[in-house]
């Protein structure tokens, strides 16, 4: 029997989301040979040994069943102990839910509280993520700059002005990817007031919360706005394990409850074993540990690039203060797009960096350079850059 050949439509949606210029720079990356990659936002450490002996004693102690969807009340439990102790902040368990990394807490949250008719501000430049969140959820986009003068730290007289009766959302991200930029307490407080004051909610992903440099602190946003805000984060940076897709979110009850109705539906629960392991992870001395000696490593990285930074013609560095990023600003009388330039110096250095504009229009004219990267390798690719631009 022959059948008719069919032609598929995709969902208008789907057409919606623009595929990351952060990928598609990598995958010419790998076409090549003699690459160094200063671009990708992930630990280039192994996770903690007693986090990974606890994932294999889950498993032989029988955790591969499902779980409640909101995720095993003893790793809630530990969470709320882990914001009492770190930030003096008093979370419910119940107001918790465990998620497959912070990009499905994101999406939980985007998807939960926002609909047509609806705006949402997200920073600019901002994580990639959001914009295409909130495409999903049919939203209305609006950019909030970031500028360099404010040490890219959200202004709240501006976020006032942008805020309409349509206005339902705010998108924050401390310490912040792509520029290293961290909060201070002062500007916390501000924006907590404001969404209070015009009954909005934020979105505040801070999975960077643990790498900060020159006695940077971190504020919650839960802090200071607790009835407001959906704090999204992740085990995948503090401790190394992007490959495990262990996140949370911790919202108001009536949010959490419809974030738990869709989590349902998309993921069920989170891997039960792994939960286990987040356990150990946020209880055991060992695994903080770690943290520590990766927090140390990556300050001294941080001294090391932004030393070879100030060494390299046409290029100027913000000089951040928390995440593991720096925010390169490129000459102007060079006369290159942020793409351009990426580019340029993957041909020329064949070294990987992210052009701003991956992460929204005020990153052009600007590179993000990632620095978790061995100290070898990072040396290597700063000589090569050198070597690059003083040609120029």
């Amino acid at each position: 029997m022959k059948y008719k050949k069919r032609k598929y439509f995709m969902a208008g949606r789907i057409n919606l989301i623009q595929r990351s210029k952060i990928r598609e720079l990598f995958e010419k990356a790998r076409k090549m040979e003699n690459v160094i990659s200063l671009g990708i936002g992930e630990p280039d450490f192994d996770t903690p040994q007693v986090i990974k002996e606890a994932a294999k004693r889950a498993l032989d102690e029988g955790y591969t069943h499902y779980t409640p969807n909101a995720g095993i009340p003893e790793f809630r439990e530990a969470i709320a102990e882990y914001y009492k102790e770190f930030y003096k902040v008093d979370v419910d368990p119940d107001n918790i839910i465990v998620t497959a990394g912070a990009y499905e807490a994101t999406y939980l949250a985007f998807e939960s509280l926002l609909e047509q008719g609806d705006d949402v501000i997200i920073p600019d430049p901002a994580f990639v993520c959001y914009v295409e969140d909130a495409k999903i959820s049919e939203a209305g986009i609006l950019r909030i700059p970031l500028r360099e003068e404010n040490n890219f730290r959200i202004d709240p007289d501006e976020l006032v002005e942008m805020i309409t009766k349509r206005t339902r959302m705010i998108v924050m991200n401390y310490p912040n990817n792509p520029t290293g930029a961290t909060l201070d307490k002062e500007t916390a407080k501000a924006i907590g007031q404001i969404a209070e004051d015009y009954n909005l909610y934020i979105l505040s992903d801070e999975p960077y919360e643990h790498f900060l440099y020159e006695g940077a602190k971190h504020h919650p946003m839960i802090k200071y706005a607790p009835d407001n805000t959906v704090l999204a984060n992740s085990f995948s940076k503090t401790f190394a394990m992007t490959g495990w897709r262990l996140g949370f979110a911790i919202a108001p009850e009536q949010v959490i409850k419809d974030m738990i109705k869709l989590h349902a539906y998309i993921v069920g629960n989170v891997t039960s074993f792994i939960q286990i392991a987040g356990i150990t992870a946020l209880r055991d001395k060992r695994s903080w540990e770690a943290v520590e000696k990766m927090r140390k490593t990556y300050a001294e990285r941080r001294k090391l690039a932004l030393r070879y930074l100030s060494e390299i013609p046409h290029l100027k560095a913000f000089r951040p203060k928390g995440a593991f990023y720096i925010w390169v600003k490129i000459d102007p009388e060079l006369d290159m797009t942020s793409e351009d330039f990426a580019n340029w110096l993957l041909e020329e250095a064949g070294v990987v960096v992210i052009p701003g504009t991956a992460f929204g229009k005020q990153g052009e004219g600007w590179v993000r350079i990632s620095y978790a990267t061995k100290k070898e390798l990072l040396a290597e690719a700063f000589e090569r850059i050198k070597r690059a631009m003083e040609k120029l």
